[in-house]
């Protein structure tokens, strides 16, 4: 569920990618209208298991993220997806801990085949500078049986209830 007062898309803060670790800080705020796009809300208790320590709930994604995206997966992919970027992020269907700490793959199924749209997020911590959002690394889509491959092979975090199956 979409915030009111944080629209998909809402420009906020400027970030600078600190080295290697996918984390954002705030700049300045002349050019924070091309750097964060605002994308939605996690609920922190969903994703404890990857930090207790979670500062904030807000979720942005750079303009250099967006464009590793469309680079990596095409302007039709991110085009087709990013109205479900909010969407997956706010109410995911599995979370899974990635590989890299404080770092989580949120997926969710958007279309009628099966497949899957999986978004990793970097989560803000304690640890981490207090101005830091969590932040969308990359996204990509996986077919149904790709997926059913993760599930076998992962346990996830977070299984989403379905009260209508």
């Amino acid at each position: 569920m979409r915030s009111p007062a944080y629209p998909a898309g809402k420009k906020t803060k400027a970030v600078d990618n600190s080295v290697g670790n996918g984390i954002i800080k705030s700049k300045n705020v002349e050019t924070a209208v091309r750097d964060v796009n605002f994308v939605g809300k996690i609920d922190k208790s969903l994703y404890k298991e990857i930090s207790k320590t979670i500062i904030t709930d807000e979720v942005i994604i750079t303009d250099e993220r967006i464009e590793h995206i469309i680079q990596r997966r095409g302007k039709k992919f991110y085009d087709k997806y990013r109205p479900y970027f909010a969407e997956i992020v706010e109410n995911p269907d599995y979370i899974f801990k990635d590989k890299k700490i404080n770092t989580a793959l949120a997926a969710k199924s958007v279309n009628k085949d099966g497949s899957s749209v999986n978004i990793v997020i970097k989560i803000a911590t304690e640890s981490d500078d207090p101005e830091f959002k969590n932040s969308i690394i990359t996204a990509v889509v996986e077919g149904r049986k790709r997926f059913e491959q993760r599930l076998r092979n992962n346990e996830p975090i977070y299984k989403r209830v379905d009260n209508n199956k």
